[in-house]
């Protein structure tokens, strides 16, 4: 069975039923798909390094590669970081987006998802995708970084094509293009830092923990990227699954408060991001397959979100069961810092829509993209 990106749920189910590990040609990684296999190798960050979390597809052309080297790029990055690097980085972004924090943010969520709402409420058809989806979370992540709202439609654009730079096939003048967008953004960031006043935010977090200047940027366009892609991939697919199985969507309208629920069943069900890759420090042997120092793993937190032995019913989305445990944010030291605020951005996409719009309905097929790292539809047109 080939490794279908667009559906790899089948293979999972594969591979978690297989002795041992399950070596995936398409990834050059052995895939980590069972839930107590995937915790135990989270938890061990020193047998498990990070440093290859997100090891590009695609190499750029050396003409890409040089409009990229215009800007500096500094070292550590949280998501690849280890040990006490990884801990250095980390710690501001944890305390800038604290439960306080993100409670203070909610207001200017809640806002902004009504008026996104209601732009297109009139037309009784949206992609909701690029209308919604794709613009909600740009807003916020600038938002707690005090950006200017009139730069962050262009940090938006340079995140989707950082993403496309490294993990979809381009020609080469399409590459140096993305290139550019991406130095862009970082010189908008760049510039931010220099010119901004002290407002004790997430930008300030990280202004006061992280040195040198370079890897500060490097860091802040981490977080851009990481704190609104997967976000926006999670709503589009809690809003695709919610349509497809038509009667959790009435349910939802019925009862609100199932939102929750609804938020970490899609999590469960359909991780936004798939899975983050990791490399061996040393001999080690994982569910009976013995691997050297230096073996490639993908450890699949959606397939272990449909582990039966961790999720009864794994395969249908059923926002009425008890929410279990599950590793769609991550797990362990490395566990996304975001999290809380990407679910109150999607329990508030929720309740708007099941409030403001309870006709919405699926209007044409729906295609997933192929990343493994924003896992969404490609295009969610609704009508009602």
């Amino acid at each position: 069975m080939e490794f279908d990106r667009t559906d790899p749920y089948p293979f999972y189910a594969r591979a978690r039923e297989t002795e041992g590990l399950t070596y995936v040609p398409e990834l050059e990684a052995w895939l980590v798909a069972r839930h107590t296999d995937a915790r135990a190798v989270l938890r061990d960050p020193e047998t498990f390094s990070s440093a290859n979390a997100l090891r590009p597809e695609v190499l750029p052309a050396p003409e890409a590669l040089a409009v990229l080297r215009s800007v500096p790029e500094g070292r550590p990055v949280v998501v690849t970081a280890d040990g006490d690097d990884h801990r250095r980085v980390r710690e501001p972004l944890t305390r800038g987006l604290s439960p306080k924090r993100v409670a203070e943010t909610v207001p200017f969520i809640t806002a902004r998802a009504q008026e996104l709402v209601a732009s297109f409420a009139g037309d009784h058809r949206v992609e909701l995708m690029g209308r919604y989806a794709r613009v909600l979370p740009g807003e916020v992540i600038g938002h707690l970084l005090g950006i200017d709202p009139a730069d962050v439609p262009a940090l938006i654009e340079g995140s989707y094509r950082a993403d496309d730079l490294v993990f979809r096939p381009m020609k080469t003048a399409e590459q140096v293009a993305a290139a550019r967008s991406v130095a862009g953004m970082k010189r908008t960031l760049d510039a931010h830092v220099r010119s901004r006043e002290p407002r004790d935010d997430l930008c300030d977090e990280m202004v006061r923990a992280i040195e040198p200047h370079d890897t500060l940027l490097s860091n802040l366009q981490n977080i851009l990227l990481a704190g609104h892609l997967t976000t926006t991939a999670l709503i589009g697919t809690a809003v695709l699954h919610l349509l497809r199985n038509r009667e959790q969507w009435e349910l939802l309208c019925e009862r609100p408060d199932l939102v929750p629920a609804a938020v970490e069943e899609t999590a469960r069900h359909d991780a936004a991001v798939q899975g983050f890759r990791r490399v061996t420090t040393r001999p080690v042997t994982v569910a009976g397959t013995e691997l050297p120092a230096g073996a490639e793993l993908f450890v699949a937190f959606a397939a272990a979100g449909r582990d039966p032995r961790a999720h009864e019913r794994p395969d249908e989305f059923d926002i009425t069961r008890t929410p279990a445990r599950h590793m769609a944010f991550g797990h362990g030291v490395h566990a996304c810092p975001g999290a809380q605020l990407a679910r109150e951005q999607v329990r508030i996409t929720l309740e708007t829509l099941t409030r403001e719009l309870p006709g919405l309905r699926l209007a044409e097929p729906v295609r997933m993209s192929r990343s493994l790292i924003h896992r969404s539809p490609e295009e969610l047109v609704l009508t009602w």
